[in-house]
Protein backbone atom coordinates (compact mmCIF):
# COMPACT_ATOMS: atom_id res chain seq x y z
CA UNK A 1 0.00 0.00 0.00
CA UNK A 2 1.14 3.65 -1.16
CA UNK A 3 0.98 5.63 2.19
CA UNK A 4 2.90 8.89 0.80
CA UNK A 5 -0.48 10.23 0.10
CA UNK A 6 -1.52 9.86 3.70
CA UNK A 7 2.15 11.30 5.05
CA UNK A 8 1.35 14.44 3.56
CA UNK A 9 -1.59 14.52 4.58
CA UNK A 10 -0.34 14.10 8.01
CA UNK A 11 2.40 16.54 7.40
CA UNK A 12 0.28 19.29 6.27
CA UNK A 13 -2.25 18.85 9.16
CA UNK A 14 1.14 18.80 11.43
CA UNK A 15 2.22 22.04 9.67
CA UNK A 16 -0.78 23.67 9.73
CA UNK A 17 -1.61 22.59 13.91
CA UNK A 18 2.41 23.15 15.75
CA UNK A 19 4.12 25.28 13.21
CA UNK A 20 2.10 27.68 10.70
CA UNK A 21 -0.49 28.39 13.42
CA UNK A 22 1.47 29.57 16.05
CA UNK A 23 4.09 31.42 13.23
CA UNK A 24 0.85 33.65 12.60
CA UNK A 25 0.49 34.35 16.29
CA UNK A 26 4.11 35.06 16.85
CA UNK A 27 4.10 37.66 13.61
CA UNK A 28 1.07 39.28 14.41
CA UNK A 29 2.11 39.93 18.16
CA UNK A 30 -0.50 42.23 20.01
CA UNK A 31 -2.73 42.89 16.73
CA UNK A 32 -3.38 38.80 17.19
CA UNK A 33 -5.73 39.53 19.67
CA UNK A 34 -7.55 42.68 20.07
CA UNK A 35 -10.17 43.90 22.94
CA UNK A 36 -12.12 47.30 23.89
CA UNK A 37 -12.71 47.99 26.99
CA UNK A 38 -15.52 50.70 26.11
CA UNK A 39 -18.09 47.92 25.23
CA UNK A 40 -20.49 47.11 28.15
CA UNK A 41 -23.46 45.21 26.44
CA UNK A 42 -26.72 43.45 28.82
CA UNK A 43 -25.47 40.30 28.87
CA UNK A 44 -27.57 37.19 29.39
CA UNK A 45 -25.80 33.45 30.49
CA UNK A 46 -28.03 30.68 29.09
CA UNK A 47 -27.12 27.20 30.64
CA UNK A 48 -28.94 24.44 29.44
CA UNK A 49 -29.27 21.41 32.31
CA UNK A 50 -29.84 17.64 31.85
CA UNK A 51 -29.23 15.48 34.87
CA UNK A 52 -26.57 17.87 36.82
CA UNK A 53 -27.33 17.35 40.34
CA UNK A 54 -26.27 19.70 43.41
CA UNK A 55 -23.44 20.69 41.26
CA UNK A 56 -25.55 23.34 39.07
CA UNK A 57 -25.33 25.31 42.09
CA UNK A 58 -21.53 25.82 41.88
CA UNK A 59 -22.11 26.34 38.54
CA UNK A 60 -24.70 29.59 39.05
CA UNK A 61 -23.18 30.70 42.10
CA UNK A 62 -19.54 31.53 39.92
CA UNK A 63 -21.84 33.03 37.38
CA UNK A 64 -22.86 35.55 40.84
CA UNK A 65 -19.52 36.33 41.41
CA UNK A 66 -18.55 38.13 37.94
CA UNK A 67 -16.33 40.57 37.59
CA UNK A 68 -19.20 42.65 35.69
CA UNK A 69 -22.06 45.15 36.43
CA UNK A 70 -24.60 42.64 38.22
CA UNK A 71 -27.80 45.11 36.37
CA UNK A 72 -26.46 43.85 32.76
CA UNK A 73 -26.01 40.28 33.72
CA UNK A 74 -29.35 38.04 33.57
CA UNK A 75 -28.54 34.06 34.09
CA UNK A 76 -31.11 32.10 32.57
CA UNK A 77 -30.81 27.92 33.56
CA UNK A 78 -33.26 25.75 30.95
CA UNK A 79 -33.34 22.29 32.23
CA UNK A 80 -34.40 19.69 29.38
CA UNK A 81 -36.44 17.69 31.64
CA UNK A 82 -33.64 16.35 34.11
CA UNK A 83 -34.30 12.90 35.37
CA UNK A 84 -32.78 13.92 39.24
CA UNK A 85 -33.23 16.74 41.27
CA UNK A 86 -31.50 19.23 38.81
CA UNK A 87 -34.24 21.94 38.69
CA UNK A 88 -35.14 21.64 42.23
CA UNK A 89 -31.32 22.61 42.93
CA UNK A 90 -31.20 25.27 40.27
CA UNK A 91 -34.20 26.65 41.78
CA UNK A 92 -32.81 26.66 45.35
CA UNK A 93 -29.83 28.44 44.28
CA UNK A 94 -32.10 31.08 42.49
CA UNK A 95 -33.67 32.23 45.55
CA UNK A 96 -32.66 35.94 46.44
CA UNK A 97 -31.45 36.62 42.87
CA UNK A 98 -33.71 38.65 40.71
CA UNK A 99 -31.42 38.07 37.80
CA UNK A 100 -32.12 34.73 37.99
CA UNK A 101 -34.50 32.98 36.15
CA UNK A 102 -34.82 29.15 35.93
CA UNK A 103 -37.43 27.74 33.73
CA UNK A 104 -37.74 23.82 32.68
CA UNK A 105 -38.72 22.41 28.97
CA UNK A 106 -41.91 20.83 28.78
CA UNK A 107 -40.57 17.55 27.53
CA UNK A 108 -36.90 16.55 26.54
CA UNK A 109 -35.24 18.79 23.30
CA UNK A 110 -31.86 18.53 23.58
CA UNK A 111 -29.50 20.92 24.55
CA UNK A 112 -29.31 23.29 21.42
CA UNK A 113 -33.26 23.70 21.51
CA UNK A 114 -32.83 24.50 25.01
CA UNK A 115 -30.16 27.32 24.33
CA UNK A 116 -32.82 28.33 21.56
CA UNK A 117 -35.46 28.45 24.64
CA UNK A 118 -33.16 30.70 26.68
CA UNK A 119 -32.16 33.12 23.81
CA UNK A 120 -35.54 33.90 23.11
CA UNK A 121 -36.26 34.53 26.85
CA UNK A 122 -33.40 36.89 27.34
CA UNK A 123 -35.17 40.05 25.23
CA UNK A 124 -33.55 42.79 26.70
CA UNK A 125 -29.64 41.30 25.67
CA UNK A 126 -27.53 41.68 23.12
CA UNK A 127 -25.05 39.19 24.33
CA UNK A 128 -25.87 35.95 24.88
CA UNK A 129 -22.97 33.67 27.02
CA UNK A 130 -23.72 29.94 26.64
CA UNK A 131 -22.17 28.13 29.88
CA UNK A 132 -22.51 24.39 30.50
CA UNK A 133 -23.92 23.32 33.88
CA UNK A 134 -20.87 21.55 34.50
CA UNK A 135 -18.07 24.34 34.63
CA UNK A 136 -17.13 26.52 37.00
CA UNK A 137 -16.40 29.80 35.09
CA UNK A 138 -13.57 32.10 36.24
CA UNK A 139 -14.64 35.57 37.95
CA UNK A 140 -13.51 37.58 34.80
CA UNK A 141 -14.96 34.92 31.90
CA UNK A 142 -17.51 37.46 30.99
CA UNK A 143 -16.28 40.61 30.73
CA UNK A 144 -13.49 38.55 29.18
CA UNK A 145 -15.36 37.68 26.41
CA UNK A 146 -17.04 40.80 26.22
CA UNK A 147 -13.93 42.61 25.42
CA UNK A 148 -13.12 40.95 21.90
CA UNK A 149 -16.15 42.14 20.69
CA UNK A 150 -14.23 44.71 19.08
CA UNK A 151 -16.14 44.67 15.31
CA UNK A 152 -20.24 44.58 14.95
CA UNK A 153 -19.15 41.30 12.21
CA UNK A 154 -17.58 39.16 15.22
CA UNK A 155 -20.29 37.36 15.87
CA UNK A 156 -19.35 35.06 18.46
CA UNK A 157 -16.24 34.92 21.00
CA UNK A 158 -14.71 31.61 23.22
CA UNK A 159 -13.09 30.91 25.73
CA UNK A 160 -10.52 27.76 26.87
CA UNK A 161 -11.48 25.42 29.39
CA UNK A 162 -9.16 23.82 32.17
CA UNK A 163 -8.97 20.31 33.66
CA UNK A 164 -9.94 20.74 37.34
CA UNK A 165 -9.17 16.51 38.62
CA UNK A 166 -5.39 16.84 36.53
CA UNK A 167 -3.74 15.02 39.10
CA UNK A 168 -6.49 11.95 39.96
CA UNK A 169 -4.99 9.37 37.93
CA UNK A 170 -2.77 8.99 34.57
CA UNK A 171 -6.25 9.15 32.51
CA UNK A 172 -6.86 12.67 33.78
CA UNK A 173 -2.99 13.49 33.43
CA UNK A 174 -3.18 12.60 30.03
CA UNK A 175 -6.22 14.72 29.37
CA UNK A 176 -4.85 17.90 30.50
CA UNK A 177 -1.86 17.91 28.23
CA UNK A 178 -4.29 17.04 25.26
CA UNK A 179 -6.45 20.32 26.21
CA UNK A 180 -3.43 22.13 26.51
CA UNK A 181 -2.34 21.29 23.36
CA UNK A 182 -5.99 21.61 21.71
CA UNK A 183 -6.39 25.14 23.23
CA UNK A 184 -2.70 26.79 23.33
CA UNK A 185 -1.93 25.48 20.06
CA UNK A 186 -4.46 23.95 17.97
CA UNK A 187 -6.24 27.00 17.41
CA UNK A 188 -3.92 29.33 16.30
CA UNK A 189 -4.24 29.45 12.42
CA UNK A 190 -8.09 29.42 12.71
CA UNK A 191 -8.02 32.60 15.02
CA UNK A 192 -5.21 34.46 12.86
CA UNK A 193 -7.90 34.69 10.18
CA UNK A 194 -11.07 34.85 12.54
CA UNK A 195 -12.52 31.73 11.05
CA UNK A 196 -12.25 29.40 14.42
CA UNK A 197 -14.50 26.37 13.32
CA UNK A 198 -15.59 24.89 16.52
CA UNK A 199 -16.08 27.29 19.69
CA UNK A 200 -16.76 24.96 22.94
CA UNK A 201 -20.66 25.19 24.04
CA UNK A 202 -18.50 25.18 27.72
CA UNK A 203 -17.78 28.89 27.49
CA UNK A 204 -18.60 30.99 24.28
CA UNK A 205 -20.44 34.47 23.64
CA UNK A 206 -22.48 35.30 20.68
CA UNK A 207 -24.53 37.78 19.61
CA UNK A 208 -28.16 37.43 19.89
CA UNK A 209 -29.11 38.40 16.72
CA UNK A 210 -27.09 35.86 15.32
CA UNK A 211 -28.86 33.08 17.26
CA UNK A 212 -31.68 34.17 16.06
CA UNK A 213 -31.97 34.51 12.48
CA UNK A 214 -29.94 31.04 12.70
CA UNK A 215 -32.29 29.51 14.80
CA UNK A 216 -34.25 28.51 11.77
CA UNK A 217 -31.67 26.17 10.79
CA UNK A 218 -30.14 25.11 14.13
CA UNK A 219 -33.72 23.46 15.51
CA UNK A 220 -34.01 21.66 12.10
CA UNK A 221 -30.90 19.84 12.66
CA UNK A 222 -31.20 15.78 11.96
CA UNK A 223 -29.71 13.31 9.90
CA UNK A 224 -32.63 10.47 7.94
CA UNK A 225 -35.02 12.67 9.82
CA UNK A 226 -33.23 11.75 13.30
CA UNK A 227 -32.71 15.19 15.57
CA UNK A 228 -29.13 15.47 16.22
CA UNK A 229 -28.40 16.52 19.84
CA UNK A 230 -24.09 15.87 20.03
CA UNK A 231 -22.04 18.63 18.22
CA UNK A 232 -24.15 21.20 18.33
CA UNK A 233 -21.28 23.51 19.22
CA UNK A 234 -19.19 22.91 16.19
CA UNK A 235 -22.36 22.87 14.14
CA UNK A 236 -23.53 26.47 15.59
CA UNK A 237 -19.97 28.02 14.79
CA UNK A 238 -19.33 26.78 11.30
CA UNK A 239 -23.08 28.18 10.73
CA UNK A 240 -21.73 31.72 11.47
CA UNK A 241 -18.87 31.60 9.44
CA UNK A 242 -20.96 30.07 6.57
CA UNK A 243 -22.64 32.94 6.78
CA UNK A 244 -20.51 35.59 6.94
CA UNK A 245 -19.70 36.23 10.35
CA UNK A 246 -15.91 36.21 11.88
CA UNK A 247 -15.53 33.67 15.04
CA UNK A 248 -12.65 34.50 17.79
CA UNK A 249 -11.36 32.68 20.59
CA UNK A 250 -9.53 33.88 23.54
CA UNK A 251 -7.53 31.82 26.45
CA UNK A 252 -7.67 34.78 28.63
CA UNK A 253 -11.76 33.86 29.36
CA UNK A 254 -11.80 30.57 30.44
CA UNK A 255 -13.31 28.13 32.74
CA UNK A 256 -13.04 24.83 35.36
CA UNK A 257 -14.54 21.05 34.52
CA UNK A 258 -13.26 17.34 35.44
CA UNK A 259 -12.45 15.29 32.61
CA UNK A 260 -13.54 11.64 32.66
CA UNK A 261 -11.34 9.58 34.97
CA UNK A 262 -12.34 6.43 33.55
CA UNK A 263 -11.56 4.95 30.02
CA UNK A 264 -15.46 4.30 29.94
CA UNK A 265 -16.24 7.67 30.04
CA UNK A 266 -13.30 9.13 28.08
CA UNK A 267 -14.18 6.36 24.92
CA UNK A 268 -17.76 7.73 25.61
CA UNK A 269 -16.57 11.18 24.89
CA UNK A 270 -14.44 10.33 22.18
CA UNK A 271 -17.06 8.43 20.18
CA UNK A 272 -19.14 11.64 20.48
CA UNK A 273 -16.74 14.20 19.67
CA UNK A 274 -15.88 12.09 16.71
CA UNK A 275 -19.18 11.89 15.29
CA UNK A 276 -19.39 15.72 15.78
CA UNK A 277 -16.09 16.37 13.85
CA UNK A 278 -17.26 13.89 11.04
CA UNK A 279 -20.94 14.93 10.92
CA UNK A 280 -19.57 18.63 10.43
CA UNK A 281 -16.52 18.09 8.01
CA UNK A 282 -18.65 16.46 5.82
CA UNK A 283 -21.50 18.95 6.10
CA UNK A 284 -19.29 21.72 5.56
CA UNK A 285 -17.87 20.58 2.39
CA UNK A 286 -20.29 22.14 -0.01
CA UNK A 287 -19.05 25.91 1.25
CA UNK A 288 -15.37 25.33 2.31
CA UNK A 289 -14.57 27.25 -0.50
CA UNK A 290 -16.03 30.21 1.09
CA UNK A 291 -13.38 30.03 3.68
CA UNK A 292 -10.03 31.82 3.68
CA UNK A 293 -7.98 29.44 1.22
CA UNK A 294 -5.20 28.48 4.10
CA UNK A 295 -7.92 27.61 6.15
CA UNK A 296 -9.92 25.69 3.10
CA UNK A 297 -6.24 23.96 2.67
CA UNK A 298 -6.21 22.65 6.91
CA UNK A 299 -10.22 21.75 6.95
CA UNK A 300 -10.22 19.53 3.51
CA UNK A 301 -6.48 17.94 4.52
CA UNK A 302 -8.61 17.34 8.37
CA UNK A 303 -11.27 15.50 7.23
CA UNK A 304 -9.08 13.52 4.78
CA UNK A 305 -6.78 12.21 7.58
CA UNK A 306 -9.75 11.75 9.97
CA UNK A 307 -10.76 9.32 6.74
CA UNK A 308 -7.84 7.69 5.80
CA UNK A 309 -6.06 7.23 8.75
CA UNK A 310 -7.97 4.43 10.33
CA UNK A 311 -7.10 2.37 7.19
CA UNK A 312 -3.50 3.10 7.88
CA UNK A 313 -3.96 1.95 11.00
CA UNK A 314 -5.83 -1.48 10.15
CA UNK A 315 -3.60 -1.92 6.81
CA UNK A 316 -0.16 -2.05 9.39
CA UNK A 317 -2.03 -4.48 11.55
CA UNK A 318 -2.63 -6.92 8.88
CA UNK A 319 0.70 -6.17 7.09
CA UNK A 320 2.48 -6.91 10.91
CA UNK A 321 3.99 -3.35 11.09
CA UNK A 322 1.68 -2.06 14.22
CA UNK A 323 4.60 -1.97 16.21
CA UNK A 324 6.14 0.85 13.43
CA UNK A 325 3.07 2.85 13.63
CA UNK A 326 2.97 2.44 17.36
CA UNK A 327 6.68 3.40 17.78
CA UNK A 328 6.03 6.80 15.49
CA UNK A 329 3.15 7.42 17.60
CA UNK A 330 5.60 7.46 21.19
CA UNK A 331 8.20 9.38 19.08
CA UNK A 332 5.34 12.20 18.21
CA UNK A 333 3.77 11.95 21.57
CA UNK A 334 6.91 11.85 23.54
CA UNK A 335 8.43 15.29 21.28
CA UNK A 336 4.49 17.00 22.51
CA UNK A 337 5.32 15.50 25.98
CA UNK A 338 8.79 17.35 26.10
CA UNK A 339 7.11 20.87 24.62
CA UNK A 340 4.63 20.40 27.39
CA UNK A 341 6.88 20.41 29.88
CA UNK A 342 8.87 23.37 28.85
CA UNK A 343 5.96 25.78 28.60
CA UNK A 344 4.27 25.02 31.53
CA UNK A 345 7.49 24.89 33.94
CA UNK A 346 6.90 28.46 35.33
CA UNK A 347 3.27 27.22 37.00
CA UNK A 348 3.31 25.68 40.20
CA UNK A 349 2.99 21.86 40.71
CA UNK A 350 -0.42 21.81 40.90
CA UNK A 351 -1.06 23.37 37.78
CA UNK A 352 0.76 20.75 35.76
CA UNK A 353 1.59 17.48 35.10
CA UNK A 354 4.44 15.22 34.15
CA UNK A 355 5.37 15.87 30.48
CA UNK A 356 5.65 11.74 30.55
CA UNK A 357 2.32 12.06 31.26
CA UNK A 358 1.04 12.16 27.59
CA UNK A 359 2.83 8.82 26.71
CA UNK A 360 -0.54 6.60 26.98
CA UNK A 361 -1.85 8.75 24.01
CA UNK A 362 0.30 6.92 22.18
CA UNK A 363 -1.86 3.67 22.12
CA UNK A 364 -5.35 5.31 22.57
CA UNK A 365 -4.55 7.28 19.84
CA UNK A 366 -4.21 4.73 17.13
CA UNK A 367 -6.85 2.70 18.83
CA UNK A 368 -9.56 4.96 18.63
CA UNK A 369 -8.73 6.35 15.36
CA UNK A 370 -9.80 2.60 14.17
CA UNK A 371 -12.37 1.99 16.83
CA UNK A 372 -14.15 4.55 16.59
CA UNK A 373 -13.96 6.42 13.17
CA UNK A 374 -15.90 3.57 11.60
CA UNK A 375 -18.46 3.10 14.70
CA UNK A 376 -19.15 7.04 14.63
CA UNK A 377 -19.68 6.54 10.84
CA UNK A 378 -22.12 3.42 11.22
CA UNK A 379 -24.24 6.07 14.26
CA UNK A 380 -24.07 9.28 12.79
CA UNK A 381 -27.88 9.97 13.59
CA UNK A 382 -27.96 8.87 17.04
CA UNK A 383 -29.74 11.68 18.97
CA UNK A 384 -28.17 10.72 22.33
CA UNK A 385 -27.17 13.37 25.11
CA UNK A 386 -24.39 10.69 25.27
CA UNK A 387 -22.36 11.83 28.59
CA UNK A 388 -25.46 12.85 30.18
CA UNK A 389 -27.38 9.63 30.06
CA UNK A 390 -28.07 8.92 33.50
CA UNK A 391 -28.92 10.95 36.83
CA UNK A 392 -25.43 12.13 38.81
CA UNK A 393 -25.99 11.08 42.37
CA UNK A 394 -26.63 13.82 44.20
CA UNK A 395 -28.76 14.67 48.21
CA UNK A 396 -31.99 14.95 47.32
CA UNK A 397 -33.95 18.14 47.39
CA UNK A 398 -37.61 17.99 46.80
CA UNK A 399 -38.56 20.21 43.77
CA UNK A 400 -40.53 23.04 45.52
CA UNK A 401 -41.01 26.19 44.49
CA UNK A 402 -41.65 27.63 47.68
CA UNK A 403 -40.07 30.94 48.24
CA UNK A 404 -38.76 31.62 44.71
CA UNK A 405 -40.69 34.42 42.76
CA UNK A 406 -42.57 33.35 39.67
CA UNK A 407 -39.47 34.93 37.60
CA UNK A 408 -37.16 32.34 38.50
CA UNK A 409 -39.97 29.49 37.78
CA UNK A 410 -40.26 31.09 34.74
CA UNK A 411 -42.24 28.88 32.19
CA UNK A 412 -41.31 26.09 33.90
CA UNK A 413 -43.11 23.03 34.58
CA UNK A 414 -42.40 20.07 37.66
CA UNK A 415 -42.53 16.79 37.57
Amino acid sequence: MDLFPIHLLFIVVLMNRYILGPFLRRLKGKRFERVDDTYQPRVAVVIPLFNEGRGIVDTINALLAQDYPSELLQIIIVDDCSQDDSFAWALKAAEGHRNVVVTRNPENMGKRKGINRGVRTAEDAEIIVSVDSDVIVDRRAVRELIRRFVEPNIAAVGGRTYVTNRHQNWLTKMIEIKFHFAQQWLKDLERSFRQVMCLSGCLTAYRRHVLLELEPILEARAIAGVPIKYGEDRFLTRQIIKHHYETVYTLDSFCFTAAPANLAGYFAQQLRWRRSNLVDLLSGLSHAWRLHPVITIHYVSQLALLLSYPVVIVANVINGEFWDILAFHFLIIGLLGFIYRLETRHLPADRRVSGASFLPMALLMPVTYALFTPLALLTLDSGSWETRGSPKAAPTLSPSPQGVSSTHAGEGTQS
